[in-house]
């Protein structure tokens, strides 16, 4: 199976400007994640999408030099994953390079523990799903199936729809949230217009790993987690 590691990263982040290339540590946030997608054995391609030249040179350093500038109009606020990777895919398609999937890496999310991205691309394959996620556990005080959303007349409802709340935290079902780090999507799925599909399979992550960095108060978290893990 063909898969193309894609590491997004535009130029205009505004929680942390210039994050991307911010020193984290010793070295650019992006390094952190190039480097994790240069240790898959899995992955059949890497490459870096940004529309920032600075970015992208900061990517080549690292041996990873972005094959195009990704288009204004795709690094906005607004811009969505979705078209970022349906970009990329174009443009290797019209080399005729051919990717059976997409392993979406956010540098925002720069730590995971070595091996992992190749233990979800194996879980991908042996799940046969439309696309996989990484995840961690959501706290039983906000699981789901405990969340009220307000029906319209001052009154709430549970949020799953149930009639009757579940009386005990033993007899809630496991519920995750998606972490940032890895997401892996078939190129079918993708071109369909979404990047899940109708079955998710999913890797739990390393809680000691995990932060998402849009906040200064998130690059301080994630100075704290460096001095307290192996990578």
């Amino acid at each position: 199976m063909k898969i193309l590691g894609l590491i997004p990263a535009r130029g205009g982040s505004k929680g942390v400007p210039r994050k991307n290339i911010k020193l984290l540590g010793n070295k650019p946030l992006i390094k952190y994640t190039i480097d994790s997608a240069k240790e898959s054995t899995l992955l059949s391609h890497i490459v870096v999408s940004t529309d920032d030249e600075e970015i992208a040179l900061a990517a080549e350093v690292e041996g990873c030099k972005p094959p195009f500038l990704r288009p204004n109009k795709l690094a906005q606020d607004a811009s969505t994953s979705l078209e970022v990777v349906a970009h990329a895919l174009a443009f290797f398609e019209a080399q005729d390079v051919f990717f059976d999937a997409v392993c979406l890496l956010q540098p925002t999310s720069p730590f995971r523990e070595r091996g992992a991205i190749d233990q979800a691309i194996e879980k991908y394959i042996a799940t046969q799903a439309d696309s996989l996620v990484s995840v961690l556990p959501i706290p039983h005080e906000y699981n789901p199936h405990w969340a009220f959303e307000e029906k319209g007349d001052g009154l709430l409802k549970i949020a799953t729809g149930e009639k009757i709340i579940i009386p005990r935290r033993q007899e809630l079902p496991k519920a995750y949230h998606r972490d940032g780090s890895i997401y892996i999507t078939s190129t079918a799925v993708i071109k369909s217009g979404s990047l899940y599909g109708n079955s998710i399979a999913f890797l739990e992550s390393n809680p000691q790993y995990h932060v998402n960095i849009d906040t200064i108060d998130d690059w301080q978290m994630a100075e704290k987690i460096l001095t307290q893990i192996q990578l």
